[in-house]
Parts: structure tokens; C-alpha cells; sequence
């Protein structure tokens, strides 16, 4: 399904009604191959707002996967780029897919949980993509929480979003339908498995990041099509 590579329609539905953790691992070899891998062009548009090559000392990708934006973190730093998630399936593709990256930094691969990030002040910068559907709104306080502690003074959240897409549009239909399923499927079984669209939304997100005290800009433009639409967020700790 979707690549030639990718996972059958019953790998992902096996995917689904697993737990995420589970599900996750299940899918983790042939991830990479699904639509759900943040594209290369949002990536860069990420490396473009954070500096040049060498120019932080370490970086932290939280719920990493299979390490694509660790790939181009490392090119950045000097000292280290570190990747946590809860999923030992995709941190094994992590380190598979690491190997022979560009940069000189060290790679350490972590496994924990988002929600109780084990850093304190240690790093200069701190990204997260397509992560945001499996935090639940009542963990988001707690998410940017733990961010904020791993971040050194000065130190900068850098992540891709979107704004709500308008009612009209096919886009915002296909989500809604997508969220009302999960919804239903996680009432009925057990365990759940957490992903949602439409989260993390500008300008929505501005107000949950200034409650941690963040200064926080939106950069338009910088993603190459058909990305256009999509929004670079830093926000700085003061």
C-alpha cells in the first residue's frame, strides 16, 4: 500500500488495532515507505530556520521513529544528536538508517517516554515531527513541559505545523472522519492506539507554548511545493 515497499492494507490495519507502542513497532520496517514519514522538503525547511552546519552543540529529535530528522540534525551539531522514543522497533531503524549519515556528531538513540523526558538544560535545540497526533490534549501541558527543562537558556523548539484547513475543503473531512474512528475504536478496545489529526494547529499552538514561557515565531515560506502551506515554528526559551 501507498509504495511498492510500504505496508499491506493488513499490516496496517494489524497496526491499528494493536497499542501504539506496539503498532509502531510492527510497522517500523517499512515506515518510512508510508505518507505518515515527514517529507524531506519539511525537514529542510526545519534545518533552514535552525542555522548552518556546526552551528549548535546538540539537538534532541523527541519520538524520533526511524530517524529522519536526525539525519539532518546531525550535519548541525558538533557534540551530539539524541533520539527518544517509546518504540524499540523504530529506534532499531533509527540506528540502521543513521549509519553513514553526514555530521560528525555523535548519535545516541533513547528509549522513554515522550511526557517524561529524562533531560534537563542540555541542548541547544529540540525538534518533534509527526508526532503530534499521539499526544492527547490533556498531556499537552506536560509535553511542552518537558521540553522546555531539556532545553538549555536561549535554546530553541523548532517543529512544522499547518492551520485548520477550512470546513469546505476534502482535507478537513477526511481528518474529522479519520478522528472520529479512532475515537470509537479506543472506546471499544483496548488498548489504544493514539493518533489524531488536526492538532498542534497555528495560531491555536502560540497560546500553549507562551504558557511555558516561550518566545515563539511562525516562519511562512520556507518549504518547497507541494508543502507550501506548512508553517516552521521556533519557539525560543528565554
Amino acid at each position: 500500500m501507498y509504495h511498492p515497499e510500504g505496508p499491506t492494507f493488513l499490516e496496517l490495519m494489524r497496526q491499528a488495532l494493536a497499542s501504539t507502542e506496539r503498532g509502531y513497532d510492527l510497522i517500523a520496517p517499512k515506515f518510512d515507505y508510508t505518507p505518515f514519514r515527514t517529507p524531506d522538503a519539511v525537514l529542510e525547511a526545519m534545518v533552514t530556520a535552525i542555522g548552518e552546519p556546526s552551528s549548535i552543540a546538540s539537538a534532541l529529535d523527541v519520538c524520533c521513529g526511524t530517524g529522519a530528522a536526525m539525519g539532518h540534525l546531525r550535519s548541525l551539531c558538533r557534540d551530539r544528536v539524541v533520539g527518544l522514543d517509546f518504540s524499540e522497533g523504530m529506534l532499531a531503524e533509527a540506528k540502521r538508517r543513521l549509519e553513514g549519515s553526514k555530521g560528525t556528531a555523535a548519535i545516541d538513540l533513547v528509549r522513554g517516554d515522550a511526557l517524561a523526558l529524562p533531560f534537563r538544560a542540555e541542548f541547544d535545540v529540540v525538534t518533534s515531527v509527526g508526532a503530534f497526533g499521539h499526544i492527547e490534549p490533556r498531556d499537552e501541558d506536560a509535553f511542552i513541559a518537558g521540553i522546555a527543562r531539556a532545553l538549555r537558556p536561549g535554546g530553541r523548539f523548532v517543529f512544522a505545523t499547518g492551520e485548520m484547513p477550512p470546513v469546505t475543503s476534502q482535507w478537513w473531512w477526511v481528518a474529522r472522519s479519520f478522528n472520529a474512528v479512532m475515537r470509537v475504536r479506543n472506546a471499544l478496545l483496548k488498548p489504544e492506539f493514539i493518533m489524531y489529526y488536526l492538532t498542534f494547529l497555528w495560531p491555536d499552538v502560540r497560546s500553549l507554548l507562551e504558557r511555558h514561557g516561550f518566545r515563539v515565531e511562525a516562519k511562512h515560506g520556507l518549504c518547497a511545493a507541494p508543502y507550501e502551506r506548512a508553517i516552521i515554528v521556533v519557539a525560543t526559551r528565554p
